[in-house]
């Protein structure tokens, strides 16, 4: 049986037209305008205009959420942006919504959600994401790495905003695939990391085996992420894929699952705030350290705290059609039964 949540949306129809753009003389941004909905800045804020009434954010914390949001693909399932906003992936379609998933927002009848085509809706988010960072400021840094998303419109910083996350498609080293990170291709070890060893393991392949055989050290990986909270690839066997990141300060997003996820906490410690999906409502807050290992389950939302840079290891189950499975009650949201 579908969820109150799905069922409420299977109605909605996928507007497939183009956005629009608006000059803003008074501070240089650009106005954007797609289905119902208006995204506008000033110095400090974004407003989001739709039917039903006007959605705020700070624009640091905006910015930062539409840089997953875009570098990911709208990613598995739910990226709220807080528990108010955010867009929900149907994998050729993409809710985008206000308090659809918020008690409040329901209750009071503020919630509003329409349906675009993903990619009509991902070069809008694109343009406004070019638009609205100016120079100097990393929306995929940390914020001590970076400088101010505030003001007025000062140049930008496309080389932030276009960076591609790297994703294995059979292991990191295999000829052909995902290289090492080292210093001669840019990436330098970050600050926090100077400790973590850098050697690599030693690889002898019998004869017949040449490339099919590759080992790496994953510590020394993620020690040159030059990126926060953004999930690479390093290893895909059948649908099962391994995502490690560096994660510091506060994940931009609230992830909201359309699976089981699994963490496995590889170094220093992670504390995670976790919702329900459908309301918001708070549901557990959970510190995990090193060598820790939780299964977040496919009915709630996610945002993690990390107080000094750390390393987490995530596990994704790609297997087509598994969220529309967890979506109609065929299997259990969580990955046990006790």
């Amino acid at each position: 049986m579908a969820t109150a949540s799905q069922a409420s949306t299977d109605s909605l129809v996928i507007i497939d037209t183009a956005h629009r753009v608006e000059f803003d003389p008074r501070y240089g941004y650009h106005r954007y305008l797609i289905g119902s909905f208006r995204f506008e800045r000033d110095e400090y804020f974004v407003r989001v205009t739709y039917p039903k009434g006007t959605y705020v954010s700070d624009v640091s914390a905006f910015l930062r959420a539409m840089m997953r949001d875009v570098a990911w693909g709208f990613f598995y399932g739910w990226v709220n942006f807080d528990e108010v906003f955010g867009t929900v992936n149907h994998y050729g379609s993409v809710d985008v919504f206000v308090g659809s998933y918020n008690a409040g927002y329901k209750a009071a009848g503020t919630d509003f959600i329409e349906r675009f085509d993903a990619n009509r809706l991902m070069g809008c988010f694109k343009a406004l994401l070019s638009d609205w960072t100016n120079a100097g400021f990393d929306p995929f840094a940390a914020p001590l790495e970076t400088g101010s998303a505030y003001g007025s419109k000062h140049g930008n910083n496309d080389a932030a905003v276009n960076f591609q996350r790297e994703l294995a498609e059979r292991f990191v080293g295999l000829p052909g695939d995902t290289e090492l990170r080292t210093d001669a291709r840019g990436f330098a070890i970050n600050r926090q990391f100077a400790d973590v060893p850098q050697d690599e393991p030693e690889v002898e392949t019998a004869p017949g085996f040449e490339g099919q055989l590759s080992a790496f050290n994953l510590f020394a990986y993620l020690s040159r992420s030059p990126v926060t909270w953004n999930p690479s690839i390093v290893s895909v066997v059948g649908q099962s894929a391994y995502c490690p990141t560096s994660e510091e300060h506060i994940l931009p997003i609230l992830h909201g699952n359309d699976r089981v996820e699994w963490f496995i906490q590889l170094s220093d410690e992670i504390t995670w705030q976790v919702n329900d999906k459908a309301t918001a409502a708070p549901r557990a807050i959970i510190t995990m350290k090193a060598g820790d290992i939780a299964a977040m389950p496919a009915d709630i939302s996610h945002r993690g705290f990390s107080p000094k840079r750390s390393m987490l290891l995530v596990w994704e189950n790609m297997t087509p059609g598994l969220e529309e499975r967890y979506g109609a009650g065929e299997l259990p949201p969580t990955a046990a039964e006790f």
